[in-house]
């Protein structure tokens, strides 16, 4: 019989690139009898994986509020072996399956403490002891769940003092989903700078973005598109202020399929991530996208980014506050096609040998592998002691 896996998430997507795409598929095709506990329409089998629904949220607190116990409900339902939980907010139930003797998993997307300084409904007289509170709260949960996957290195090393099975489980791209398909060289093709993420927000650089498209020659041709959600209703209106907006294209958020043809088509691709502590030691996902693409990159220039983006040739690091060198090193890419169309080369290499999902779904598979043989080996010990038949 298969053994039965449940992931929860009641703040993300049913379908969440890392969560549904990369690893609910990836232990369905090892063999688990996987459940997704997660908000959509209707109930229903998608790829091996079974989809458990949970209600449509009318805000935040609604989802505060009644979340964790619809999550709750439906995890008892399941009863699997392995719980696999995606959001802070669900701490207290997964405590609670660790009390009913369950094997608990927490997936640890960002640095959670260091995103409170940037969070919107959070009074900036407060962040201080609120982010000291949640970082508390967090690693005295984490240190006695089962076990902890972290999207980062630098997030594994903050959990490793309170928790001893943590693995680092990198945010790397599908190969087979996005990379480039033989096509037009950098030279003929348009010229569209590409940011593509979940939110458009003034810290990920919406605004230093679009200033810097007002910066460029205005004989040079190019558009800036923009895929995502806003992150704030006003900041549409907002931006439109500002020089550079008429060269700007706001796409709106799209499908996997629709990402992967944007990626394909675009010119170069944008990371303009403000200093906020938690970006500055992130591993932007939409940097790998763009590398896999075979595009270059314009970057911020934080430690972990220049690593990558330097180790690789594949692209320009830049001050993220400042819109006039982000306009040098679009101006620079647009103008030399080769040397774009070389970084866009240096970039897919650098995914095919190491920044990729293949190498860390083997990852992710022997996290499971090792709980379940830790379980089968404590069953054969009691069988030798002649406790159980």
């Amino acid at each position: 019989m298969a053994r039965k896996v449940c992931v929860l998430t009641s703040a993300h997507p049913a379908f969440d690139v890392r969560i549904f795409h990369k690893e609910c598929k990836s232990l369905a095709r090892a063999g688990y009898e996987v459940t997704l506990v997660a908000t959509a329409k209707e109930n229903g089998n998608h790829d091996g994986i079974a989809l458990k629904t949970l209600p449509a949220w009318k805000n935040r607190l609604d989802r505060f509020m009644r979340g964790a116990h619809a999550v709750y409900k439906s995890a008892l339902e399941v009863d699997a072996d392995i719980y696999h939980f995606h959001d802070p907010e669900l701490i207290p139930i997964a405590l609670l399956l660790r009390l009913h003797g369950k094997k608990v998993i927490y997936d640890i997307h960002e640095d959670l403490p260091r995103t409170i300084s940037y969070k919107p409904y959070i009074p900036k007289s407060l962040c201080g002891i609120v982010s000291k509170t949640v970082e508390c709260i967090e690693e005295w949960a984490a240190g006695r769940f089962t076990a902890l996957v972290t999207a980062t290195p630098a997030i594994g090393k903050r959990f490793r003092p309170v928790n001893e099975n943590v693995t680092v489980l990198n945010n790397f791209p599908r190969m087979e989903e996005i990379e480039p398909s033989i096509g037009p060289s950098h030279r003929n093709r348009e010229a569209s700078l590409l940011y593509v993420g979940m939110r458009i927000t003034k810290a990920r650089g919406a605004e230093e973005m679009v200033r810097a498209m007002g910066l460029l020659p205005a004989n040079l041709q190019t558009r800036l598109k923009l895929v995502g959600n806003w992150g704030s209703p006003d900041l549409p209106a907002e931006l439109s202020t500002i020089p550079g907006w008429d060269r700007v294209n706001f796409v709106g958020p799209l499908g996997r399929a629709e990402v992967a043809s944007e990626l394909q088509k675009a010119y170069a691709g944008l990371v303009i991530l403000h200093p906020e502590p938690n970006y500055v030691a992130s591993q932007p996902v939409k940097l790998f996208e763009y590398m896999c693409a075979g595009i270059p990159v314009i970057v911020s220039d934080f430690p972990v980014c220049r690593e990558i983006v330097a180790h690789a040739r594949c692209g320009i690091l830049v001050n993220p506050l400042d819109p006039a060198e982000i306009a040098s090193a679009m101006e620079f890419l647009l103008t030399h096609p080769e040397e774009a169309e070389q970084m866009g080369q240096r970039g897919f290499q650098a995914i095919r040998e190491r920044y990729n999902w293949a190498n860390e779904e083997k990852t992710l598979l022997q996290v499971y592998s090792e709980l379940f043989r830790r379980d089968d080996a404590y069953q054969n010990s009691l069988v030798g002691r002649g406790q159980t038949a």
